[in-house]
This record gives C-alpha cells, structure tokens and sequence, in this order.
C-alpha cells in the first residue's frame, strides 16, 4: 500500500491542448512529471559527454598548437561539464530524498 502525503487529480483540470486533458493522454500528471525527469537526467547526462569529449579534444589541439587560449577554453568547458554532474547529480539525489521522506514514487512511478 502506497502512502501519499497529498493526492490531487489534476487530470481533468490541466489540459495539454484545447479540449484534450492531460489524463486521456499520459493517464495522470505523475506520468508525465516522471517522463520529464527521466529525459532531463538522460540529456544532461548525454551533454556531460559531448562537453567532456570537446573539452579533451580541444586541450589536446591546444596543446599541440601550442595556444594557450584554446587550451584555456578547454579547460574551462571540461569544468563548467563537472560542476554541471555535480548538480545533475545533486538533484537526482535531492528527488530520491523526497521519495524517501514522502513515499511518493517520483522517478520510479507506475501510475
């Protein structure tokens, strides 16, 4: 038994386009919550990759050229894609919290 601390029908409320409601096509809000989470974790994970190939890419062209501009700019885009894991990650971990202490199936939700 799944204990909630707020359960609120959204569905026939929130339309998603004239006339259509949200719940005839995803069959409730959490749904499309859920898919939205996912997706935003699995395309910052995809963006840490490419910054992080780039950034070693480029360190390398600029330490082969000599130029230490590009190697600058490399530099700082491999860092700017680690502080960016650090917060993708702090946030996947924040919502873990709060299914914990709520119980509310956020990222893992069957509804």
């Amino acid at each position: 038994m799944m204990k909630y601390l707020a359960l609120v029908d959204i569905g026939k409320k929130l339309p998603i386009a004239p006339g259509v409601a949200i719940e005839s096509k995803y069959g409730s809000a959490s749904v499309l919550i859920r898919l939205i989470l996912q997706n935003a974790m699995t395309i910052a994970g995809i963006l840490l990759l490419c910054l992080l190939v780039f950034g070693g890419v480029m360190y390398i062209v600029g330490a082969g050229e000599g130029d230490p501009k590009k190697a600058q700019i490399a530099q700082t885009a491999i860092t700017d894609a680690l502080i960016g894991f650090v917060i993708v990650f702090t946030a996947y971990f924040i919502i873990q919290i709060i299914q914990y202490v709520t119980g509310v199936p956020i990222l893992n939700s069957t509804l």
